[in-house]
């Protein structure tokens, strides 16, 4: 799996868009954290949620 997005990146979560706009704080094999304006920062299973990259 080649993940599409590095630390800084601007990101939504399709299935939660209610947390609004997330930016990438760190990539760990397939866990990617990311901080979202709504709702803090969360820990994504890139396995199991694609996150949709913004701009670029």
């Amino acid at each position: 799996m080649i993940l599409d997005y590095e630390p800084g990146d601007k990101v939504t979560n399709p299935k939660n868009k209610d947390w609004g706009i997330g930016q990438v704080q760190s990539i760990i094999k397939d866990k990617v954290t990311v901080n979202f304006e709504n709702a803090g920062k969360k820990v994504i299973n890139a396995k199991n949620i694609e996150l949709i990259k913004i701009g670029k």
